[in-house]
């Protein structure tokens, strides 16, 4: 048998060869329900079209180091529960819809544009893009700014380590991120709450922090569609909704990008979105946050920590209102 291995001695699959974890769940299923003689000649169809289309849901393994240096010491949150509670607009609003419809995204083949203000801009397909750097797994918390948490172990490696090879301009201030815009997979894409394509940007020094994480997979397998699926970005200082999913696009700018969020509602999300528990949402208390897993009636809720607990990003914000800029 022909083992393939990356450069950094990982062994681990090209996103092209894997199986979905949905796939095989669903011909599980189709086996069961032949047996019983209730598939319909239009439901076979339907079904193999949603196998056909249905990419990367986590099921292959992404074998990673682990890196101590980044690994919150808590409870990790249930896999189940961080794949079925989900903000992802482009697949609908509610938390359940990304995990019900992200089934029509396909991930495979994937390229991304780098361009803007670099010196060597290219379009690197998804393979290309996971062996430029020996890949991680770090635990990360990750808040949302409607006061619920997880933690979660990732799979990727520091942003910095792409920027070093397209060798930024000096005009290059900031990053922008763009999602894949596409209805015919993204049904989300029909409502007007956001103006589309989804863009999130960040200025170069946090982008060039070590915490932020381009991110191929979580729980050591690849990302399932509904959590961002084939690659996306982990701030976990920052607010959930700044981590940019499914991405298509990375340009270096020399002005601040417009973002999704911050275009919709200015006086709610700031550029920056760092999690500060002493800035209140204007429709809520940012002061404490629910752990998803821990949802019993008597559960206490916890103190949401500064920066969600990562002091050591303080230092890019010094001098900084941070209370204007949110």
């Amino acid at each position: 048998m022909l083992i393939k291995r990356s450069p950094n001695g990982i062994d681990l699959p090209f996103p092209s060869e894997i199986t979905p974890r949905a796939v095989f769940e669903s011909r599980r299923d189709f086996i069961r329900q032949l047996a019983l003689g209730s598939i319909a000649g239009s439901a076979l169809l339907e079904m193999a079209n949603r196998e056909a289309f249905a990419q990367t849901i986590g099921a292959a393994k992404l074998v990673a180091k682990p890196n101590p240096t980044y690994a919150v010491m808590e409870k990790k949150t249930a896999y189940k529960d961080a794949t079925s509670y989900n903000n992802f607009y482009e697949f609908g609003t509610d938390k359940a819809d990304p995990a019900m419809t992200a089934g029509s995204l396909r991930t495979s083949p994937w390229s991304i544009s780098i361009e803007g203000e670099v010196k060597k801009p290219m379009r690197l397909d998804l393979d290309s893009l996971m062996k430029l750097a020996p890949l991680e797994e770090r635990i990360y918390r990750l808040r949302c700014v409607e006061g619920w948490s997880m933690v979660i172990p990732w799979v990727g490696y520091s942003l910095s380590q792409l920027i070093k090879k397209v060798e930024p301009t000096g005009n290059a201030r900031y990053i922008e991120f763009v999602t894949l815009d596409d209805k015919k997979q993204m049904p989300g894409l029909r409502s007007p709450v956001l103006e589309w394509p989804y863009v999130e940007g960040l200025r170069m020094d946090e982008a060039n922090h070590p915490l932020s994480l381009l991110t191929f997979g979580m729980y050591g397998e690849v990302l399932p569609n509904q959590n961002g699926a084939p690659v996306r970005m982990i701030l976990p200082w920052k607010y959930g909704f700044k981590s940019a999913k499914s991405i298509v696009k990375i340009r270096f700018v020399k002005e601040q990008p417009r973002t999704a969020w911050n275009l919709a509602a200015p006086n709610e999300y700031g550029f920056y979105s760092n999690v500060n528990p002493n800035v209140d949402h204007p429709r809520w208390s940012q002061a404490t946050e629910r752990r998803i897993g821990e949802d019993g009636l008597l559960a206490r809720k916890r103190k949401t920590l500064m920066f969600n607990g990562y002091s050591e990003v303080a230092s890019l914000y010094a001098g900084m209102d941070l209370k204007k800029f949110f």
